[in-house]
């Protein structure tokens, strides 16, 4: 089994996505489907169906969370320190083309949210930052085109 690499955020956070969808969800889904076994015939049943199809849905994402939590390497990034970019890192970029500062948290697939300056580890920017220090320039091939950044910080928070 392969492990699955997530900060201790990350795993909370799907912790609390399980527990929801075990605790809330799948009762309100139940309740859904039979009330709307109530209305009868089953087969014209447009809420039975729409019903029956989330609790699907559902069912398919505890499975999937369940999975995910069990194979997960919880990697403490508080412990963490050196100027070399690895898994957790929290790194400060110049764009060398516009001068564009970004920042950005490298962490597990699951965790990864652009808006939140999040990346997957498995991103092409964060597989090209992997291994490199403070001053190094880094050659970035992405969906959106080719970009050279330049490290200037790194951080473990």
């Amino acid at each position: 089994m392969e492990k699955v690499p997530m900060t201790s955020a990350g795993y909370a956070m799907l912790q609390a996505e399980l527990k929801e969808r075990t605790s809330v969800e799948r009762p309100r889904i139940v309740d859904a489907i039979s009330e709307a076994r109530a209305h009868g015939d089953l087969s014209e049943n447009a809420e039975y169906h729409a019903a029956k199809e989330a609790q699907s849905h559902n069912e398919g994402r505890i499975a999937e969370l369940e999975d995910k939590l069990s194979r997960a390497e919880i990697i403490d990034v508080s412990k963490l320190s050196g100027d070399v970019v690895k898994f957790g890192a929290t790194v400060t970029l110049i764009d060398e083309d516009t001068e564009e500062e970004k920042k950005y948290m490298i962490v597990g697939d699951v965790e990864s949210d652009v808006k939140q300056s999040k990346i997957s580890i498995s991103s092409p920017i964060a597989r090209a930052l992997i291994g490199k220090t403070i001053g190094d320039s880094v050659d970035v091939t992405a969906p959106g085109g080719a970009r050279s950044y330049e490290i200037v910080d790194v951080k473990f928070i």
